[in-house]
C-alpha cells in the first residue's frame, strides 16, 4: 500500500471539516463510518429510479441497437434494497427475460438499483482490502481514489473495484467495478455509480452507468454490448399545497372583509365549463408534480412556452387561456395535452437536434388546443388524485383518438408554415426518418406512460419526411437525433432541471453521433454551501 505517498497527500492538505486520520486504518474506518451512516440516512427516503438499457451487436460498433429494456420505480432501503415498480407490467424483470444469458434471477433479485451502494453491509477492513492509487479531481473535489477487493471467504456479491472518496469528510463520491464472485448462472454487470450532495450535506446516489457483453470474448459474432444508465431523483418531494405553504398562510395577517357584492355575478355556462375543465388540469398538474414526476417550473418551460407563443402569434391565434409548457421527467419519447398545459418528456427534449424539431413537437400538441379537443373532466373530481405514486401510470390517461391525432397532424403542419420555423422543417423531417428507423428496435423508448407514442401505426408528423434529406449515418455533418441526456441537467434531491450548458466538440468518427443512445456519466462534482451552525 502506497502510505508515504497517502500520507505526503494528508500533510499538504488542509482539513478544514474533519481531522485527518492518522493511518490508513483510520482513513477506512473514517469511509467505512460514513458508508453506514448513508445507509442509515437513505432509509428516510424513497426516490424514483428509472433505469434505460440498449443492447448492441459487439462485433459492430457502429451498428443499430437489436433492443432495449426500461424499468421506474421507488427505491426503499429500510429491508436492504428493494423497488415498486411504477409500470403496468412487472417492469424489469418481465422485459429481462430475453437477457438471461447477462441478466440472471440473482441479478433481477438485485435489481439495477443495488448498483447505488458498494455493499449495502460492510465495506470495512474486516471484508475488504484497501490499496491507495493516487488523488485525482471530480470537477472541483479533491479525491483520493483506492482500489478495493473483497477478502477471501468474505461471502458471495461483494463489491470489487475502484472508489473515489472526497478529502474533507471522506465520504464515497463514485465508485466503478462489479459485484464478485460471478453466480453460476448469468453474470453480474459492471458499473460506474456517481453520488452528488444534497443540501443536507448528504452524499446521495444519483446515476449508474452500466457496461456488459454476452459471453467471455465481446467481440464474438452474434454476441450483444448492453449499455443502461440509471438515473435516480426525488429524494426531497414537496408537492404544492404542502405543510410550508399552509403554514406561511397561517402566518399571514388577517385580511378585513370585503363586500364584494356588486363585483359578484353569476358564471354563465360557458365559464362554468371553462373552469371545471382548468380544475381538472390543475389537479392532475399538481399531483404530478407532488409526486416528482413533473419537473418544477423552470428555465427549460419558458424556452418551450417562447417557441409555442411564436406559433401563437405568427399564426393569429387568439385563446381563452395562456397555454404553458412542463416537463416530464422520465427516458422515453413521449408528449401529451392537458388542457392548456403542453408537456414533454425530459428524454423527447434530449434528443430534438434543434429549434425546428421542438417546434414541430410543440406544434402537434398545440393543434390539440387550438382545435378545442376535449379535456377529461373526470379529474376535476379530488378524489381520483388520492392514490399511490406507484399508481400514477394506472390512474392517469390522456391518449387521444386516432382521429384526434389526425387532425392535430393536419393542424400542426399549417401552424408550421405560417411560423418562424417554416424554413427549419426539413431538420425536424430528419429527425423524423431516424425515428423511424429506430423506433421499431427501441419499443421500450418509444412507449409512452399517460399520452399517445410518437411512433403507433404511424409516424407522427410523417408529411414533414418528404421535404428532409436521405440519412447518412457514416456523416459526422448530419445530426439527426441526440443521445439521451444532451439537453437536461437534473437535481437528483428537489427534481429541478436546467439546460446543460457545454462547449460545442467537433465530432471525429460517425459512431460518436449517438442518436437517441445512452452514453456513460461525466459528472462535474461540487459541493454544497454548508448550512450555518446554530447560535
Amino acid at each position: 500500500m502506497k502510505k508515504s505517498l497517502l500520507f505526503l497527500f494528508f500533510a499538504a492538505s488542509t482539513f478544514a471539516f474533519a481531522q485527518a486520520p492518522d493511518s490508513i486504518e483510520q482513513l477506512i474506518d473514517r469511509i467505512s463510518g460514513r458508508e453506514r451512516l448513508l445507509l442509515e440516512a437513505l432509509q428516510k427516503f424513497e426516490p424514483y429510479a428509472e433505469t434505460y438499457i440498449q443492447s448492441f451487436p459487439a462485433d459492430q460498433p457502429a451498428a443499430l441497437p437489436k433492443s432495449d429494456t426500461y424499468f421506474l420505480g421507488k427505491v426503499t432501503l429500510k429491508k436492504g434494497v428493494d423497488h415498486r415498480s411504477l409500470l403496468r407490467d412487472q417492469g424489469l424483470k418481465r422485459s429481462l427475460k430475453a437477457l438471461t444469458v447477462v441478466f440472471s434471477d440473482e441479478f433481477v433479485a438485485r435489481g439495477m438499483v443495488q448498483m447505488i451502494l458498494p455493499d449495502s453491509s460492510s465495506l470495512d477492513r474486516g471484508a475488504y482490502e484497501f490499496a491507495y492509487v493516487r488523488r485525482e479531481f471530480l470537477g472541483e473535489l479533491r479525491c483520493l481514489v483506492l482500489d478495493v477487493t473483497p477478502r477471501k471467504g468474505s461471502g458471495k456479491g461483494r463489491f470489487q473495484g475502484r472508489i473515489w472518496v472526497e478529502d474533507q469528510d471522506f465520504h464515497i463520491v463514485r465508485f466503478n467495478g462489479t459485484y464478485v464472485p460471478q453466480p453460476r448462472v448469468g453474470r453480474y454487470l459492471h458499473f460506474d455509480s456517481w453520488r452528488v450532495q444534497a443540501p443536507t450535506g448528504l452524499w446521495l446516489p444519483a446515476y449508474v452507468y452500466i457496461e456488459e457483453a454476452d459471453g467471455k470474448n465481446s467481440a464474438e459474432p452474434g454476441k450483444l454490448l448492453h449499455k443502461g444508465q440509471t438515473r435516480l431523483w426525488g429524494y426531497e418531494l414537496k408537492g404544492a399545497g404542502g405543510q410550508d405553504e399552509f403554514t406561511s398562510i397561517l402566518l399571514e395577517r388577517p385580511q378585513a372583509v370585503r363586500d364584494r357584492s356588486e363585483a359578484d355575478r353569476y358564471a354563465s355556462p360557458v365559464e362554468s365549463q371553462r373552469a371545471w375543465e382548468r380544475q381538472a388540469e390543475r389537479n392532475v398538474i399538481e399531483r404530478l408534480e407532488k409526486g416528482g414526476l413533473l419537473a418544477r417550473a423552470s428555465e427549460v418551460d419558458k424556452v418551450l412556452d417562447t417557441v409555442v407563443n411564436n406559433l401563437l402569434v405568427t399564426n393569429s391565434v387568439e385563446l381563452p387561456d395562456e397555454v404553458r409548457c412542463r416537463v416530464l421527467l422520465t427516458f422515453p419519447l413521449e408528449s401529451f395535452t392537458l388542457g392548456h398545459t403542453i408537456v414533454l418528456s425530459r428524454g423527447l427534449i434530449d434528443v430534438l437536434p434543434d429549434e425546428g424539431s421542438l417546434a414541430m413537437v410543440l406544434a402537434h400538441e398545440l393543434a390539440h388546443v387550438v382545435l378545442g379537443h376535449p379535456v377529461d373532466t373526470r379529474y376535476a373530481f379530488n378524489d381520483r388524485m388520492l392514490f399511490e405514486d406507484q399508481q400514477f401510470f394506472e390512474r392517469l390517461n390522456f391518449r387521444r383518438t386516432p382521429e384526434e391525432e389526425a387532425a392535430a397532424n393536419q393542424k400542426g403542419a399549417e401552424l408550421l408554415s405560417k411560423s418562424p420555423y417554416k424554413d427549419k422543417l426539413a431538420n425536424a423531417g430528419l429527425f423524423l426518418r431516424a425515428l423511424h428507423e429506430r423506433a421499431p428496435l427501441l419499443p421500450n423508448l418509444i412507449r409512452s406512460h399517460v399520452g399517445n407514442k410518437l411512433w403507433e401505426e404511424n409516424l407522427r408528423m410523417q408529411e414533414l419526411m418528404s421535404g428532409a434529406p436521405e440519412l447518412k449515418p457514416e456523416s459526422t455533418d448530419q445530426i439527426a437525433a441526440l443521445p439521451l441526456g444532451a439537453r437536461i441537467k437534473m437535481n437528483p434531491w428537489n427534481s429541478e432541471i436546467e439546460l446543460v450548458k457545454t462547449k460545442g466538440v467537433p465530432l471525429v468518427w460517425a459512431r460518436e453521433k449517438m442518436p437517441f443512445e445512452v452514453s456513460p456519466f461525466l459528472i462535474h462534482l461540487t459541493r454544497q454551501a454548508r448550512p450555518a451552525a446554530a447560535p
